[in-house]
């Protein structure tokens, strides 16, 4: 493997890349030119990369598991499925769009995950986690009668949510033919033995043993006794050395570990399993960031990144990251209260629990990529009387929807919901835009839900929201704030009461719920209209809302969510019950999911910049 010390800063000589436009193009090469072309997609990945920014650590970690794959299965019509789809660049290069790599996650550019609007061989649509097993078994069921092959490649992140095992468990089941690979990248689910490994690893994944196996079975199908005490040595016999044992009890064949890097190692052992009957389950290990040194030093730091050039000095200059207000604000709420406990789903770092974590690491839980059951333990703690605090992304939070609904707010459980990453996220795409919460979560009944307009209306709101005795949430963005003065103090406000911001001359009010304030001002200014800041989309300020809509003939709501269920949804409901006749327009996320591109590049998109407001106002007022 070619090491880089650094990420290119220009295009990089590929020789054996430039001559593959699809995996068809790499069926002829030699193992020699196989490990050629693995440096040509990890050079021109890093650069790439470099020019356009996005997700490096976990590609650069599997670039010779995608080689091989490649080159041994009939891709498209054999089916590769990727969990998570962080890994995919390298999967991109190979498939047609080595050329579009550096437009990667940019408005009009290349998806962030495999799509499969955007090439025949992304085999199924991703973006959240642990979902490759279960839909490679019903690709496998659906191509049970043909030639077609089906693997998943999934990470031993990913592992731990309880949806990959219910995928092992029917896959074990029902025994299709299907290969399931782990990219284990972290830490292994036991330690890898090296040479000796290696060598069980090839005896059970070759053809020898597999015809062994299956006479022996045939020979035994008479005494049934005997085939379980051989069926019992050979299962114990492989955990003395490749500990794999919880696989093979769910039904499926395990293989390895072996090297996940070592482009020989794979191709023998992979190219023996595509013939095997039934699930097979190999184990590689792999290193993430791999061939780049500062990558492999710092995984967390290189699992995604900016792109590689100088930052326009013209360029507005933000405030702290609302994640970085929420990790502030929860530390000094823990040294007042001994009682709160801080839950995250694998999100320590991209949620600001790095200093809480270190600081109060007794009253810190990171249960990995485990949203429903992160849920569930906060209301566990919570009916022991302790405050739980789970911080989470929005697109995630999704995931355990039900816990959310039956585990806490059923039971009036005192839990506080941090929901990050609220709202249109950017790059990342429609897979991880916070778009559904407001809607989610307003029909759910004894929820309190806080939209704050900026940093300093954070450290409020989740201040009080803390002290809200029941299920409550606060949600706010991706990024950085408005430069807004934070307060040291933890200072709460009154629960359902907004403030007024600008006192307009004309007909018009504006309701503002979150974090488009400066947008919503602006607008305010053109239309000479008054401006609330509504902190509160449950429970609505009746009052305020009341006082300010006498002599207004239109009332303009503006969110950073779904308008079908949202914010302006609740104003309009509002509006009904009272019998108002002022016109109702609301901004917000229309019905269709967003493709990614810059957050502003977004809001420019929905309609939700005040350019597109104030064209929206227009045509309803004119």
């Amino acid at each position: 493997m070619k090491i880089f010390s650094e990420i290119p800063s220009t295009l990089p000589k590929t020789p054996i890349l430039d001559k593959v436009n699809t995996p068809e193009d790499i069926k002829g090469l030699t193992s020699p030119e196989l490990k050629s072309l693995a440096d040509d997609v990890r050079a021109h990945m890093l650069y790439s990369v470099g020019q356009s920014g996005g997700h490096l650590g976990g590609g650069l970690g599997v670039v010779e598991l995608t080689v091989v794959l490649h080159y041994l299965y009939n891709t498209p019509d054999d089916k590769i499925i990727w969990d998570v789809g962080h890994q995919a660049y390298p999967h991109k290069i190979l498939t047609g769009r080595k050329d579009a790599l550096s437009s990667i996650r940019q408005k009009n550019g290349l998806a962030p995950f495999p799509n499969r609007e955007e090439s025949p061989y992304d085999a199924f649509g991703v973006g959240h986690s642990s979902t490759s097993i279960s839909a490679a078994l019903g690709m496998a069921i659906a191509n049970s009668n043909t030639d077609k092959k089906v693997v998943a490649v999934i990470g031993d992140g990913a592992m731990t949510a309880g949806m990959a095992f219910e995928g092992l468990a029917h896959t074990g089941h029902i025994k299709p033919n299907i290969l399931i690979i782990l990219n284990d990248n972290d830490m292994s689910i036991s330690e890898n033995v090296g040479g000796l490994n290696n060598y069980f690893s090839r005896i059970w994944a070759s053809k020898v043993y597999k015809g062994i196996r299956k006479s022996g079975k045939s020979f035994l199908e008479n005494l049934p006794q005997a085939h379980h005490i051989a069926r019992k040595v050979e299962t114990q016999m492989k955990a003395m050395v490749a500990p794999g044992s919880i696989f093979e009890e769910l039904g499926l064949n395990y293989i390895g570990p072996i090297d996940g890097h070592d482009i020989n190692e794979l191709t023998k052992v992979i190219s023996n399993l595509k013939d095997f009957e039934g699930p097979q389950f190999l184990h590689v290990i792999t290193k993430k960031g791999a061939g780049l040194d500062p990558a492999e030093a710092d995984r967390i730091g290189f699992h995604a990144i900016g792109k590689i050039k100088p930052l326009d000095s013209t360029n507005k200059k933000l405030g702290p990251k609302y994640q970085d207000v929420f990790g502030q604000w929860i530390v000094d709420m823990a040294k007042e209260n001994n009682d709160l406990i801080a839950i995250t789903p694998a999100m320590r770092e991209g949620s600001g629990l790095v200093n809480f974590s270190k600081e109060f690491p007794d009253r810190f839980f990171d249960v990995a990529i485990a949203e429903q059951h992160a849920v569930t333990l906060a209301a566990g703690l919570a009916c022991e009387e302790k405050k739980p605090v789970v911080a989470i992304y929005s697109t995630f939070l999704q995931r355990a929807y039900d816990q959310l609904i039956h585990d806490v707010a059923l039971q009036n459980l005192d839990v506080l919901f941090a929901i990050d990453r609220a709202g249109l996220v950017g790059e990342d795409g429609p897979t991880h835009s916070g778009n559904y919460d407001l809607a989610y979560l307003r029909c759910i009944p004894n929820m309190l839900i806080a939209v704050p307009a900026d940093e300093n209306e954070t450290r409020k709101l989740l201040t009080t929201a803390f002290h809200y005795k029941g299920p409550a949430a606060v949600r706010y963005p991706r990024g950085g704030g408005i430069n807004t003065p934070i307060e040291l103090e933890l200072n709460a406000v009154e629960i359902g009461k907004g403030r007024l911001i600008n006192e307009g001359q004309s007909d018009i009010l504006i309701m503002n719920f979150g974090a488009l304030i400066e947008t919503a001002h602006e607008v305010a200014q053109k239309l000479d209209a008054t401006l609330l800041d509504m902190r509160f989309v449950k429970p609505l300020d009746r009052e305020l809302m009341t006082e300010h809509c006498s002599g207004k003939n239109t009332i303009i709501t503006i969110e950073d969510g779904a308008m079908s269920g949202g914010a302006g949804s609740a104003v309009s409901e509002w509006a009904h019950e009272n019998k108002l006749q002022q016109q109702i327009i609301i901004c917000g996320i229309p019905d269709e999911f967003v493709n990614h591109a810059s957050r502003e590049e977004m809001l420019e998109m929905t309609g939700l910049d005040a350019k597109g407001i104030l064209a929206k106002v227009e045509g309803y007022l004119s």
